[in-house]
């Protein structure tokens, strides 16, 4: 598909499925699809995780604190070349965007260091591959994460597709959670092997 048809889909695909999001019970799902995420990041022995602040409607992670208070939690930051990883409890600021996020002077962390990263997408298809809102921060920030790190998104049953537009350069995630539990997405990326 040419990239100008490519964007233009992915922008009427993006306006229809966050209305369809906007009628979904997120609350519910969410707390659902995070209690079977705190399950399967516990049965892999998760340490460090990196979660998000959910904003649009977002599916949230941050019940993960509570249910899975063994680990330790990090959020991300926007940076004219990607995402930085910071600790949870860093001060925020508010992104001109609208959505809040560790503030510049906050300590930086090395991504390396994670053992998962929990990504937002408004929808997910079942090979992993997300549809965001555009800007390629995730899709930047995965291709440079070390094999080992699960990369894990978080979406309802309701926004997981068969397949969805995407571009030579997006990155899938290893696993999708929803609120019927989590499963392995159907595409693995080099020399990643599925824990037990």
């Amino acid at each position: 598909m040419p990239r100008v048809r490519l964007v233009r889909v992915k922008a009427e695909l993006r306006k229809r499925l966050l209305q369809e999001r906007a009628r979904l019970d997120v609350e519910r799902i969410g707390a659902a699809a995070t209690r079977a995420l705190a399950e399967f990041l516990r049965a892999r022995g998760a340490e460090r995780v990196l979660l998000y602040l959910p904003f649009r409607g977002e599916l949230s992670p941050l019940g993960l604190r509570r249910l899975l208070p063994e680990a330790v939690y990090f959020l991300p930051r926007t940076a004219p070349d990607g995402l930085t990883v910071h600790p949870f409890d860093a001060p925020r600021e508010r992104h001109r965007y609208g959505f809040e996020q560790p503030a510049a002077q906050s300590p930086l962390v090395d991504p390396a260091t994670l053992d998962a990263a929990v990504v937002p997408g408004l929808a997910f298809d079942r090979a992993g591959y997300r549809l965001g809102y555009g800007a390629g921060y995730y899709d930047r920030f995965l291709s440079k994460l070390p094999a080992r790190v699960l990369r894990i998104g978080l979406v309802p049953e309701a926004l997981l597709f068969e397949t969805l537009p995407h571009d030579p350069w997006d990155v899938p995630v290893h696993f999708l959670a929803t609120e019927q539990g989590v499963r392995p997405s159907s595409h693995r990326r080099g020399a990643y092997k599925m824990a037990p």
